[in-house]
């Protein structure tokens, strides 16, 4: 019988750039991808928080390269900076709420410029450029709302929720030869400064009334530890996956 090879949840040996990593989920994976033991590359609209984040990292040989992702040359001097990546974690995103009967043009526009067509683009270029390299690992960082839905979040739901169809459809296109894997995870609502801001704009009355998960509210590092895991080589068979991380709260609202 083979043992358990603890290796395989490392990340020593990778570069890995990660989205969003001045603060909330995006700083959380930053910090944990490398005490796993990567090389990660950060990015973000405020370099001076990307600094701070860098500071709370272990390890050598991060660099920092502040970028708005909505833009196509920032998108290109980024990727001319990431070098060859092993991993890539989109956690850059809004979550402004409206609600439906306000909604506009420019309002879905500018959620899916961020939440979908960024991502998508920045990813795109990197594959382009053969800079993510073989059994590489993908992931995007979605949301239960996608899948739940909550009041006046109709744009934010669905800008994440077309991130998971498409995640599916390139992991059949860069896993048979490249071996590249491709996933999607499904978070709750997390303590980050997002989620502080979506308060302050009227969002804790509706989020009120999402159930409380079985385990309780989760942490930034939980989602941390799960975007590892999807980096790591012990994911390799992982792909086109959604992984719920939301403390059971999915379930417990599909089952009432």
């Amino acid at each position: 019988m083979s043992k358990l090879n603890l290796d395989a949840f490392s990340l020593h040996g990778k570069r890995v750039l990660v989205t969003g990593a001045s603060s909330g989920l995006g700083q959380a994976v930053a910090i944990g991808a490398a005490a796993a033991g990567a090389q990660v590359v950060l990015t973000g609209r405020d370099s001076a928080r990307l600094e701070e984040t860098r500071a709370a990292m272990t390890g050598e040989g991060h660099i920092c390269v502040a970028a708005d992702l909505t833009s196509a040359e920032q998108r290109a001097a980024l990727v001319s900076q990431a070098g060859v990546i092993d991993g890539l974690v989109h956690s850059a995103g809004t979550a402004a709420v409206r609600l439906f009967r306000q909604i506009d043009e420019d309002f879905i526009h500018r959620d899916f410029s961020i939440n979908l067509d960024a991502p998508l683009l920045l990813t795109q270029q990197l594959l382009a450029k053969k800079q993510i390299a073989q059994e590489g690992s993908i992931v995007f960082i979605g949301s239960i709302a996608a899948h739940i839905g909550t009041k006046a979040s109709s744009v934010y739901s669905a800008s994440k929720a077309a991130l998971r169809p498409a995640g599916r459809a390139l992991a059949l296109e860069v896993g048979p030869k490249q071996q590249i894997r491709v996933n999607y995870m499904a978070v709750s609502y997390i303590e980050t400064p997002m989620l502080k801001r979506l308060a302050e704009q009227g969002m804790g009355g509706s989020m009120a009334t999402v159930t409380e998960p079985p385990l309780g509210k989760g942490v930034p590092e939980d989602v941390a530890n799960s975007a590892v895991f999807l980096l790591a080589p012990a994911s390799r068979w992982i792909t086109r996956a959604t992984l719920y991380v939301d403390g059971g709260l999915t379930c417990q609202i599909s089952a009432q």
